[in-house]
């Protein structure tokens, strides 16, 4: 039993003559888990951040990217990358901001409203990481169609046999499938991370309903 289900016990045994005290104690008790829930969702967010960096770093020599460099696209990879820093910049913002906000919150309703924002801003947070994948993945499926000399001249081989739909259909339904699988992996990691802990925001959201009420 966690030290917030003693204090609630402590509380129903004499409500008269701890019922201030005991509210006080249970909202703070309230209000350091959920600050604290908050802190490892901005930190786990720069982990995540970082962790990614690291791997772009690792393979940014591989034959693959190298190739898809020699396509000369910087005009899209450039600023697509530098709106998807600005975006990510603005999150961990958001996180820091709710995390300071939660810290010094003085009454029920408005940390009640504070893990709500939390909430949503986590939320939005998941679902622009798998937007963006989905649209760098179709920005680097097109680059590859339009510029990539060896795809250009299968494509043109296809269309000489009368496959060219066929030829694309092919390219695309691959390059989903794979897209399908990373985009199922990111909901499992957020499912297992961010999950956990909003349902422990919702929890701590649910014991101060009880105690308002």
């Amino acid at each position: 039993m966690d030290e917030l289900e003693l204090l609630k016990k402590d509380w129903q045994k004499d409500e008269n003559k701890f019922t201030k005290v005991s509210y006080n104690d249970i909202y703070g008790m309230i209000l350091k888990k959920s600050s604290s829930v908050v802190k490892w969702i901005f930190i786990i967010s720069l982990l995540e951040f970082i962790f990614w960096g690291l791997i772009a770093f690792v393979f940014k020599d591989s034959k693959n990217i190298k190739d898809f460099d020699k396509l000369h696209a910087d005009y899209i990879i450039i600023p697509l990358t530098v709106i998807g820093y600005m975006v990510l910049a603005y999150f961990f913002y958001l996180f820091f901001r709710n995390y300071k906000r939660i810290s010094v919150t003085d009454n029920a309703k408005l940390l009640m409203e504070n893990i709500l924002k939390t909430r949503r801003t986590v939320k939005n947070y998941v679902a622009f990481n798998l937007v963006y994948l989905v649209i760098v993945t179709a920005v680097a499926l097109f680059i590859q169609f339009d510029q990539n000399p060896q795809i250009i001249s299968m494509a043109h081989n296809a269309a000489a046999d009368g496959n060219l739909f066929v030829f694309y259909a092919r390219f695309i339904l691959i390059t989903a499938v794979f897209l399908i699988g990373a985009i199922a992996i990111l909901l499992f990691f957020y499912w297992l991370i961010y999950g956990i802990l909003l349902k422990r925001l919702n929890r701590n959201y649910k014991e101060l309903k009880k105690l308002e009420m």
